[in-house]
């Protein structure tokens, strides 16, 4: 158990007392995706814990969230972190919202 005030080696536990390796957590979505495609139809591609943070990251953004906000709900210091890791998220998003403005004009003047 963690002595207060100081930082946990542990990322979460079974509970109180036991706690579980990072691995074990970081492992599971591989785990359970591996499971699934074994009667599966349609498998489903194998992806890592961290991979599911990109998502997470990716849809906030197209969603028009503020980066300061997605930045925060990734524990980035600095929205510049935010910005530099998902530039191309933000581009491709900017692009699209001048694509709408573009047509719009075209559909007001025709």
């Amino acid at each position: 158990m963690a002595t207060p005030g100081r930082a946990s080696t542990t990322r979460c536990s079974r509970r109180p007392g036991a706690a579980h390796l990072p691995t074990t957590v970081t492992g599971l979505p591989r785990k359970l995706i591996e499971v699934r495609n074994k009667t599966a139809t349609d498998p489903l591609p194998v992806i890592r814990l961290h991979d599911l943070r990109h998502v997470h990251a990716t849809l906030l953004l197209l969603a028009r969230v503020p980066v300061h906000v997605v930045a925060a709900r990734l524990g980035h210091a600095d929205p510049a972190i935010t910005l530099r890791v998902y530039a191309h998220v933000i581009r491709s998003a900017e692009t699209a919202a001048a694509d709408i403005f573009a047509q719009s004009l075209h559909f007001e003047q025709g």
